[in-house]
C-alpha cells in the first residue's frame, strides 16, 4: 500500500471532503482481499465497490458507508496522484474501493465533471443556499447548515468570543429595551457594510468547569436580528448604527452582535485524537434535556486538551446509583436494615459519538453523529 501522509498532514490535505451522498454504482458488489490477506481496519461488511458523490450527504455519512468505525476514514483514503486537489470531493466524483497487495482497503476517487471544471479553474455556479460556504463546490464533512445555524445564534458563548463580540451600547430614543423597529448603537461594528444582517444575543448565566469551577463562557440567547444601517468609523465615541427587524424577546443593552450567516471553516476529516481524553457533556444547544443526533454539545475539554476540530469523541452514559440488596433482592429488606443497605454504581455505558467542529482553549463544540441511547449534561466523553 503506498504510504500515508501522517495524521496530521491528511487532515489539513484532506480537510475539504464533505457534505456529498452516493448511489450505488451498478458495478455491483465491493472487491475482496486476495485469498489470505486479512485487513487491519474496520471495513464495513457491505462496503460498496463504488459509489458516485452527490449534492446534500456528508463525509462521515460515506465513511460510515465503507467502516464500521467513521473515524478511521484516513487509513483507507488513497491520495490519487493523477488528481490534481485529491483532498478534495465534488458531486459527481466516483469514489472506488479496491485492495493493495497486503490485501489492505484502499478507496480511490474518480473525478467526474463538476470536481474536473474546478480543478481546471473554471466557474461551477453555486445553488443559492451554499454561498456561504467556505469549501466552495467541495463536500464537508458534517452538515454545514447545522453546525452554521448554531454559530450565528448561539446558545453557548465561550468565554473568549464574550470579551471580542461587538456589543450594544445603547438605544434611540432613550429607550432601555429594544424590539422590533428601534435603533441600536453598536460598539465594535467597524469595517462592516452596511446592509449587512446580524443576530443578537443575550448572554446569560456563567458556564463553569464542573470539575474545578473555571469559568468559560455563557448561556446565549437569541434575541432578534436586525440590519446595519452605518457602520462605526475609527473615532473612540463612533458608534454603528443598527436597526432592529425582528424581535423574539427584548433585546438588551450589552447584548452581543454576531452574523447571521459564518463562514464555518470545515476543513477537517473524522478522525481519532492521539491522546486519550476524558471530559464531561457540560451543556446542550436549544436547553433540551436530552441529547439526540445532529444536536450541538458543549463540553469542558478544548486546545488545552490536545482537541481539534475532525476529532471523534464517545460519549458515555453515567451509570445510575442503586442499593444492593444481596441475594434475596428487594424481598431481603425492610424498614429496619434498608438505611443501611449499601449504594452501587452501575456501568457506564455507550451513548452515542460526536464529532469536534469547533475549539476554543478550555471548551469545545461538537455535533452528535449518532445516537446509541439517551444522552444528558454530565455524561462522559472520551477517546473513542
Amino acid at each position: 500500500m503506498k504510504q500515508l501522509p501522517k495524521l496530521a498532514s491528511i487532515v489539513a490535505l484532506g480537510a475539504v471532503l464533505g457534505p456529498f451522498a452516493f448511489a450505488a454504482d451498478p458495478a455491483g458488489p465491493a472487491a475482496t482481499p486476495a485469498p489470505g490477506r486479512t485487513t487491519s481496519v474496520p471495513l464495513a461488511p457491505d462496503a460498496p465497490a463504488s459509489y458516485v458523490v452527490q449534492k446534500g450527504d456528508t463525509l462521515w455519512g460515506i465513511a460510515a458507508k465503507y467502516l464500521t468505525q467513521p473515524w478511521y476514514w484516513p487509513e483507507v483514503w488513497y491520495l490519487n496522484p493523477e488528481v490534481q486537489n485529491p483532498h478534495r470531493i465534488y458531486p459527481g466524483d466516483t469514489l472506488r474501493l479496491v485492495y493493495d497487495a497486503n490485501g489492505q482497503p484502499q478507496v480511490r476517487v474518480e473525478r467526474g465533471p463538476e470536481g474536473a471544471r474546478v480543478e481546471r479553474g473554471e466557474s461551477v455556479r453555486l445553488e443559492p443556499q451554499m454561498r456561504s460556504t467556505p469549501l466552495d463546490q467541495a463536500i464537508t464533512p458534517i452538515p454545514y447548515e447545522i453546525v452554521a445555524a448554531f454559530m450565528s445564534k448561539p446558545s453557548v458563548v465561550a468565554a473568549e468570543d464574550a470579551k471580542k463580540l461587538p456589543y450594544i451600547v445603547a438605544f434611540g430614543d432613550r429607550r432601555v429595551v429594544g424590539g422590533s423597529g428601534d435603533v441600536a448603537y453598536v460598539r465594535g461594528l467597524e469595517g462592516v457594510d452596511p446592509g449587512n444582517r446580524f443576530n443578537l444575543v443575550h448572554v446569560g448565566d456563567a458556564l463553569k468547569d464542573p470539575e474545578d469551577g473555571t469559568f468559560l463562557g455563557f448561556q446565549g440567547v437569541y434575541t432578534g436580528s436586525g440590519r446595519l444601517d452605518r457602520a462605526a468609523g475609527p473615532g473612540k465615541d463612533d458608534f454603528a448604527k443598527l436597526t432592529l427587524t425582528e424581535s423574539a424577546r427584548e433585546t438588551l443593552m450589552g447584548d452581543r452582535v454576531v452574523r447571521d450567516r459564518l463562514d464555518v471553516p470545515l476543513d477537517f476529516i473524522p478522525h481519532a485524537p492521539s491522546q486519550g481524553v476524558s471530559g464531561q457533556v457540560i451543556a446542550i444547544v436549544a436547553g433540551t434535556s436530552v441529547i439526540g443526533q445532529y444536536q450541538v454539545v458543549v463540553f469542558n475539554r478544548g486546545k488545552k486538551h490536545g482537541l481539534e476540530p475532525g476529532h471523534v469523541l464517545a460519549v458515555w452514559q453515567q451509570g445510575e446509583r442503586a442499593k444492593d440488596r444481596g441475594p434475596g433482592g428487594a424481598g431481603a429488606q425492610n424498614q429496619f436494615t434498608e438505611p443501611f443497605t449499601p449504594n452501587v454504581r452501575l456501568p457506564s455505558e455507550r451513548a452515542g459519538t460526536v464529532m469536534v467542529f469547533k475549539t476554543y482553549e478550555r471548551m469545545g463544540f461538537g455535533l452528535v453523529m449518532n445516537a446509541e441511547n439517551v444522552m444528558h449534561v454530565g455524561d462522559t466523553i472520551r477517546s473513542p
